[in-house]
């Protein structure tokens, strides 16, 4: 990685750990989303084992929501936007480098809540794993294509609503192919590896395109 580029995700990371939306606000809400399920369904140790990777997923998707809406409202508001679009650096590139730095600072923090809030679902040793691994592959996507409705939204005020009616039907695939991965891992009809090399495509070509979308996005706003 270039220095302008290492520069803007040691800053971009720096930020996200302070404003709100930061990991420790999405492990909170990740932690009360699980928290309350069993006081929904019941305590059914059987029922929460069977469903637990579904909570979990359902819970990070909906803790990653929390931050997408100023991955680059922020860099609107104080002028750092138009810094990026004058720079020799590609637009692209930049899109790519503050997905990475909020990846690490509000996905990475739930992925390794994971497994401890497991264990108050009832979740199994394969179990776990199979839900750290997918969510280590599927929450990457999330964020790139978090990035393409806080690109969308970012000139409207308290967009958040929109963005997240914009980000959630595209999230679909990664959840199905998440969960399913997730529950394959304690067995059943479909062997691990298929659901979950297809979650990996996914996250492949949302790395493939989304910088594009977003960039192109920005550029269209800035117009």
């Amino acid at each position: 990685m270039s220095s302008p580029l290492a520069a803007l995700f040691l800053r971009e990371w720096r930020i996200a750990r302070r404003v709100g939306g930061s990991g420790a606000m999405g492990v909170v809400f990740f932690l009360t989303l699980v928290t309350i399920v069993p006081f929904a369904v019941g305590p059914d140790p059987n029922l929460l084992g069977r469903i637990g990777p579904a909570i979990l997923w359902i819970a990070a998707l909906l803790a990653s929501l929390l931050a997408f809406d100023r991955l680059f409202q922020a860099d609107a508001e104080d002028g750092s936007l138009d810094l990026l679009h004058l720079s020799q650096t590609p637009l692209e590139l930049a899109v790519l480098v503050k997905c990475a730095a909020h990846w690490a600072a509000t996905g990475l923090p739930l992925i390794l809540a994971a497994p401890f809030l497991g264990l108050m679902l009832q979740q199994e040793t394969m179990a776990l794993v199979g839900v750290v691994a997918t969510l280590l592959v599927g929450t990457p996507a999330l964020t790139l294509i978090g990035a393409i409705g806080a690109a969308a939204t970012v000139t409207v005020r308290r967009g958040g609503l929109l963005m997240a009616l914009l980000v959630l039907p595209l999230t679909i695939p990664v959840l199905i192919f998440g969960v399913s991965a997730s529950q394959a891992a304690t067995g059943g009809t479909v062997p691990f590896l298929s659901p979950f090399s297809i979650l990996c495509a996914i996250t492949l070509v949302a790395l493939a395109l989304c910088p594009f979308a977003a960039a192109a996005a920005l550029r269209h706003l800035g117009e």
